[in-house]
C-alpha cells in the first residue's frame, strides 16, 4: 500500500508509567497506571485514552469524509465517543481491547445517519485495523 503520512512515537519508562512523545514533539505526555490496573493513580494519561481520542478523532474525519461525498456536511454539534475497555483474553495469552463507537449526528434522519456511520466505519482505517486484526510488524532496533 502507498503510505501517504508516517509519524513516529516513542515510549520511555516502565511502558504504561513512564513518558511517550511524538518524533516532532506535537504530543509528549506523562503515562500513568489507573487504579483498576493496579497503578497508583499518578496524575497521567495510558494507552487506552491515547487510543480512544484516535479512534474517535479518525472515525469523526472518515464520517466527514463520506458526508462530503454526499455534497452534505456534518451539522455542528457532530461528535464521536469512543469507549475503550482493556481486560484478559480468554485464551489467559495476554489482554484485548473492547471498543464502542458512540456517534451523535444532530438533527440527521436515522437512516442518513446509520448509512453515514455504516460508510465511515470502512473507510476509518482504525475501524479497518480492528474489524481485520491487521498484522502488525514488530523488530527490534
Amino acid at each position: 500500500m502507498p503510505i501517504l503520512y508516517r509519524t513516529r512515537a516513542v515510549a520511555e519508562g516502565g511502558g504504561r508509567s513512564g513518558r511517550a512523545a511524538s518524533e516532532d514533539g506535537a504530543l509528549a505526555v506523562t503515562l500513568a497506571v489507573p487504579h483498576e490496573l493496579g497503578g497508583d493513580g499518578a496524575e497521567g494519561t495510558n494507552p487506552e485514552q491515547l487510543f480512544a481520542a484516535g479512534y474517535a478523532a479518525c472515525f469523526l474525519s472518515a464520517l466527514h469524509l463520506v458526508a462530503g461525498r454526499d455534497r452534505q456536511p456534518l451539522p455542528d454539534g457532530t461528535a464521536v465517543t469512543a469507549d475503550v475497555g482493556i481486560g484478559p483474553r480468554p485464551d489467559g495469552a495476554g489482554f484485548a481491547l473492547e471498543v464502542r463507537l458512540h456517534v451523535r449526528l444532530p438533527g440527521i434522519e436515522p437512516e442518513r445517519a446509520q448509512r453515514l456511520t455504516r460508510a465511515a466505519h470502512i473507510v476509518c482505517p482504525y475501524s479497518h485495523a480492528m474489524r481485520t486484526a491487521s498484522e502488525v510488524e514488530v523488530t527490534l532496533d
